[in-house]
Order: C-alpha cells, then sequence, then structure tokens
C-alpha cells in the first residue's frame, strides 16, 4: 500500500473517532443550546459523509505531503494547523456573518476545535503512515 493511501486511512481514523467523541460530548451541551433551532434532530448521512472524505484529502494534501518532503511531523502539525484554522473559520465567520443568531462563542471554540483536531489528525496521520510504510513490505 502506498504511502499517501496509508496516510489518507489513518488520518480518516484519527479525524472521524475524535470528532465523533467531540460531538457526541458536546453536541447537546454545548452546540445545541447556542444552534437552537438551527440542529437536526438527526444528522444527514449524504453530506456528513462527503465532508470527510473531501476534508481528508485536503489534509493528506495540503499538510501531510509537504511533511513527508519535509520528513518532520511537525510540517503536518503546522499545516494542520493552518488548514483548520482557514477551513474552520469559512464555515464559521461565513455563518456568523450571514445568520441571524450564530453567537461568538460558537464561532471561536468551534474555529479552535477544527484547529486543533486538523493539526492532530495530520500529525499522527502522518505518523502512522511513515511507521507502517516502514514495516510494510514493497
Amino acid at each position: 500500500m502506498g504511502i499517501y493511501a496509508l496516510a489518507y486511512a489513518a488520518t480518516a481514523v484519527v479525524f472521524l473517532a475524535a470528532d465523533a467523541l467531540w460531538l457526541t460530548v458536546m453536541g447537546a451541551r454545548f452546540y445545541k443550546p447556542l444552534m437552537g433551532d438551527m440542529v437536526l434532530e438527526a444528522f444527514r448521512p449524504a453530506p456528513a459523509v462527503a465532508f470527510y472524505l473531501i476534508y481528508v484529502a485536503g489534509i493528506v494534501v495540503f499538510a501531510i505531503a509537504p511533511a513527508l518532503g519535509s520528513g518532520r511531523w511537525t510540517t503536518a502539525l503546522l499545516n494542520g494547523a493552518l488548514l483548520g484554522l482557514s477551513a474552520y473559520a469559512t464555515y464559521d465567520l461565513t455563518n456568523q456573518a450571514t445568520l441571524k443568531t450564530w453567537p461568538l462563542a460558537l464561532t471561536l471554540v468551534d474555529m479552535a476545535w477544527g484547529t486543533a483536531l486538523t493539526a492532530t489528525a495530520a500529525s499522527l496521520g502522518f505518523l502512522i503512515a511513515r511507521a507502517l510504510h516502514r514495516l510494510l513490505p514493497g
């Protein structure tokens, strides 16, 4: 298996597991009270799957590939943090600019989460992929 496929798989597992845990814990405690009627009772799977597939690919291209070139996990960390901040800021600040009720607290917490999550997933995805690539034959 190629290193980019390993990176995609490892990053997807890390990102999905962490985000699922975060949303399970914080959904009812933080997001629902602030978002109120905007929140669906059950999420729509198709857009969620599309987001995760596309976003993990972005992490691999914009954070992990440069880290593979430099050989440094810190490259994945920094580029992942910048990608997470940019992506989550786009979502949250656009919502804050266009929706009647989008609290500043929601914007700040979600941007911090996206930055930390993407940086962590990129770093761990890089480290796991590099380790597995060295262990696997071929």
